[in-house]
């Protein structure tokens, strides 16, 4: 297990990310918090990318609850099947759809418990829109991000849970709001799973990995 970074070594971290990256974004294509909420359920085992290629076909069509109900499971199936899980997915994006325009008028709820009540909608997705949409200071972590806190010493932990507590106590205040989109990028295309991309690693000197590669 990698050792732990220190207080100094990952308010340093933050910074160089930030100076990297001043305002870090999603890369999941939304509009509202409705379109983002329904991006988020279908990215599961899905990438970005090929969410977005099917929410291009969707979101015109169904750009809120209520339109999403009139187009029909059926319909929303035909527009996502690129992705995997796709009958599955339309089947919570319509059930959720239903719920949201029951129970909130239409409108994503901004709180946790609301959210998880939601078919399809679950602990990492719900903080990926209290933070991105709602700006609350959650930490949605995914496989990448999970990698990053135990390679780096950053914040490990056996599980995502454990990973997203000790984030959300080693992430210096400053830096919290942004850091799910900063670790998630970081790890998604330096901090690989199968060969992490070190020489251009700027918080290499920083990082605890003990088996950093070299070229």
């Amino acid at each position: 297990m990698s050792k732990l970074m220190t207080r100094a070594q990952r308010e340093e971290f933050f910074r160089r990310l930030r100076e990297l990256n001043p305002e870090p974004k999603t890369e999941l294509e939304y509009r509202t918090s409705f379109e983002l909420l329904i991006a988020v359920m279908l990215s599961a085992q899905a990438t970005d990318v090929g969410v977005n290629k099917a929410t291009r076909r969707l979101f015109p069509l169904a750009p809120d609850a209520p339109s999403m109900v009139d187009l029909g499971e059926e319909r929303v199936r035909a527009l996502i099947s690129s992705i995997g899980l796709f009958r599955a997915k339309a089947k919570n994006v319509i059930e959720t759809c239903r719920l949201l325009i029951e129970r909130h008028g239409g409108e994503v709820p901004a709180e946790r418990s609301a959210l998880e009540a939601l078919p399809g909608v679950g602990r990492k997705t719900a903080n990926v829109v209290l933070n991105t949409a709602f700006r609350q200071p959650t930490m949605a972590v995914d496989t990448h991000i999970f990698r990053v806190g135990n390679r780096t010493g950053l914040a490990p932990g056996k599980d995502v849970l454990a990973v997203e507590q000790s984030l959300l106590k080693r992430v210096p205040r400053d830096y919290l709001l942004d850091a799910h989109h900063w670790l998630i990028l970081h790890g998604r295309y330096v901090c690989k799973a199968r060969k992490p991309d070190c020489p251009r690693c700027v918080v290499r000197d920083l990082c605890q990995f003990k088996d950093k590669l070299s070229d």
